[in-house]
């Protein structure tokens, strides 16, 4: 009787250790969340900031896509 009840307290106390941190990642990731929602990534830069890269006009280019898929194989973005 009385190992099963250290059994049952220990298994309490893995139960709440799981439980804590559980909820300490999920929080820590609600924060994370909360903070990179305020941050503008897609604003129109400030300064003198220029377009570095253009795509060309679908009807003035005579790439096909088999063109643009070995681009995309040959630079890996």
């Amino acid at each position: 009787m009385r190992s099963w009840f250290r059994l049952a307290i220990q298994t309490i106390k893995v139960f709440l250790l799981f439980m804590g941190c559980t909820l300490l990642f999920y929080y820590g990731i609600l924060w994370v969340s909360q903070e990179y929602e305020s941050y503008h990534r897609y604003d129109e830069p400030q300064g003198k900031a220029i377009k570095v890269f253009q795509m060309e006009k679908s009807g003035t280019s005579s790439s096909s896509w088999i063109d643009r898929l070995m681009l995309f194989y040959q630079e890996g973005e």
